[in-house]
């Protein structure tokens, strides 16, 4: 019994004397290097030799004082402070599941610096976020002001803001105090979460059931009255005559073509909108689209006696996009350069590499030589449904909503639509899109 005492003792003892030998040898490296110091400091002239003497013995008695009560001198690190903080939150397992959070989390101090931001929050804060002010990482007046007023006053914040550019997205911000340690008649605020949620697609969601609601009651009001009127006059005195029923069996199947074009257009564009800050990320051919496209609108450009010629560069690069949605593109411009623009007989499609604010771009340029367009008209052609000549545009069976496809999927594609015309010298319509990575 009294050897295993003794050598219980003994491990004690051991352990006790490798705790002090190791403290001992954190505080010597300490002290000999403010030695060193100030060792160079009073032979280069730059402090008195006494006063180098008296100020290393301050240093060194402080040290040894808190190597004896403390056991610590090891140095600060740059950044200790946001490990510490940081740690709070949990350690590594913690941190690592904050990390598969799908929606962005940032944690901030009292005093507006960004202690953590996990890897949802990245693309909104940037990499090197933790230790700035949060009112330069995230740039949104309404939720700096809702952050500013949990400080101030610990009170719980819940918004909704918008982020205006690349893309105008949408975001459900919940802003919530962390108590710290504090006496009880006056907690402390230690930390403030804030936790962000995209409700881009819910809000865009909510917009397209209106917009299909509004525009959709009113494109379909005109053909829906039609189709009745003619139905009512089949009924009655035309329903003995087969001529005057074939000639309104044909207007009312015209109107039902139109009705349902019309309908495929709204959830087309319903469909583009909702993806719009979706950035797509496959290489596509532009030129094989362009191909594809021409060779489908071959039957209709013969019908309408108009010849289609397409030319493009050598060594065209292949461009970021979707292909379905480039084609709808080729497929918009082309059909409305037939529609409108067939009495010049001639439609010309181009590819050549170009280049918009130093990044590369391809061009595409649907060019045809009819009427042309008033300068007037030019802004407002993205408009849905605005149509420069109404009747016109109906009778040949346009919806209104051709070229709002095209602006909201080159959107889409960070490209830009550019649009040129001139009464009586035809019309082009350029898009830029930027190239695919190599």
């Amino acid at each position: 019994m009294a050897a295993a005492e003794d050598g219980s003792r003994f491990v004690r003892g051991k352990a006790k004397l490798r705790g002090f030998a190791a403290r001992w040898t954190g505080t010597r490296t300490f002290v000999v290097s403010a030695a060193g110091i100030f060792l160079l400091l009073a032979f280069s002239g730059a402090l008195h030799p006494v006063a180098a003497v008296v100020s290393f013995l301050i240093l060194a008695g402080v040290a040894a004082t808190r190597w004896m009560a403390v056991g610590d001198t090891s140095p600060v690190r740059a950044g200790a402070s946001l490990d510490k903080e940081a740690s709070v939150l949990g350690g590594g397992a913690a941190m690592a599941l904050l990390d598969r959070l799908p929606d962005p989390l940032v944690v901030v101090d009292e005093t507006g610096r960004v202690l953590y931001a996990n890897g949802a929050a990245e693309p909104l804060v940037g990499k090197a976020a933790v230790g700035r002010h949060v009112a330069t990482v995230l740039r949104s007046a309404p939720l700096i002001e809702a952050i500013n007023g949990v400080i101030r006053d610990g009170a719980v914040r819940s918004i909704e803001y918008a982020v205006p550019v690349p893309v105008r997205r949408n975001f459900s911000a919940f802003v919530s105090p962390v108590p710290g340690a504090a006496p009880a008649s006056k907690p402390a605020l230690k930390y403030v979460i804030v936790l962000l949620r995209d409700v881009t697609e819910a809000r865009r969601i909510e917009a397209m059931r209106a917009d299909f609601v509004a525009f959709a009651s009113h494109e379909l009001k005109t053909p829906l009255a039609s189709l009745s009127g003619f139905i009512d006059t089949l009924r009655g005195h035309a329903k003995d005559d087969p001529e005057a029923r074939d000639k309104f069996l044909g207007i009312m199947a015209d109107q039902a073509t139109r009705m349902r074009r019309l309908i495929e257009d709204l959830l087309s564009l319903s469909r583009i909108e909702l993806r719009e800050h979706v950035r797509p990320s496959d290489a596509v051919d532009l030129f094989g689209v362009v191909n594809d496209v021409t060779d489908g609108l071959t039957p209709l450009a013969d019908q309408y006696g108009v010849a289609i010629g397409v030319t493009a560069s050598a060594s065209l690069p292949k461009v970021m996009g979707d292909r379905d949605e480039l084609a709808q593109v080729v497929q918009n411009l082309a059909d409305n350069a037939l529609r409108y623009g067939r009495s010049g007989k001639r439609i010309d499609i181009s590819l050549s590499p170009d280049a918009k604010g130093g990044r590369p771009v391809v061009r595409l340029t649907v060019r045809d030589y009819g009427p042309g367009i008033a300068k007037e008209h030019i802004p407002r052609l993205t408009e849905r449904f605005y149509r420069v000549d109404p009747a016109a545009s109906r009778a040949r069976g346009g919806t209104g909503l051709g070229l709002a496809i095209v602006k909201h999927i080159v959107n889409r594609h960070q490209g830009t639509l550019s649009i040129e015309s001139e009464l009586g010298q035809g019309s082009a319509f350029s898009v830029l899109l930027p190239v695919a990575p190599q």
